[in-house]
Order: structure tokens, then C-alpha cells, then sequence
């Protein structure tokens, strides 16, 4: 059975970093795709990143501030967080889709991430 543990969520202030970590497990077949999304209160979940064949898409509002990268081997999705703001502020989840189609899509259990003005 496919499980994502994400860590890395805490409180910062403004302007700081966090790094979001989600190792997957369970799989024998390797994800064709990895990333993360967010949901803030009263709003609907958001792609933030997602990594794919060595492609990376990011969403508008975290261009330039955050990267995401994948270890392999390990079977991990990084999330840099950087020049954090009060608006990014929302329980981020990781999210892996394997090779068989829709059903084939997994999600963590989702980390908050609090950031202070």
C-alpha cells in the first residue's frame, strides 16, 4: 500500500524558509509524476509544485520562491520554501500519481505551514 509521510510544516516569521520533505513508500513501480498543493482556509486546494520527467511547474504566486526536487533513489519530494509570506499560509500536501491511471493517485496526510507577519 502507497504511503506518503510528509515533515518539514512548523511557524516561521516573514521572510524565513522551511523545507517540506514527503517519502513515499509502498510502491513497486516508480510515480510519474510528484508535487506538492496547499489548502488555506475557506479556499479550495492548489497546485504550488509538481515535479515530472525532470520537468517542474510552479504556480504563479511562488515563482522564483520555492523549489521542488526529487531523490530518486530514496523515493523523496522536496518542497524550498523561501521568502515565506503570510499568504502562503496552509496545510501543504504531497501528492504522487503512478503509471495506471486516475485511480493511481496518492495524497499525505498534509503538513501546516504558519507563516507570521
Amino acid at each position: 500500500q502507497v504511503q506518503l509521510v510528509e515533515s518539514g510544516g512548523g511557524l516561521v516569521q516573514a521572510g524565513g524558509s522551511l523545507r517540506l520533505s514527503c517519502k513515499a513508500t509502498g510502491s513497486a513501480f516508480s510515480f510519474i509524476a510528484m508535487g506538492w498543493h496547499r489548502q488555506a482556509p475557506g479556499k479550495q486546494r492548489e497546485l504550488v509544485a509538481a515535479t515530472s520527467g525532470g520537468v517542474t511547474n510552479y504556480a504563479d504566486s511562488v515563482k522564483g520562491r520555492f523549489t521542488i526536487s526529487k531523490d530518486n533513489a530514496q523515493n523523496t519530494v522536496y518542497l524550498q520554501m523561501n521568502s515565506l509570506k503570510p499568504e502562503d499560509t496552509a496545510i501543504y500536501y504531497c501528492n504522487a500519481k503512478g503509471p495506471f491511471g486516475p485511480s493511481d493517485n496518492y495524497w499525505g496526510q498534509g503538513t501546516q505551514v504558519t507563516v507570521s507577519s
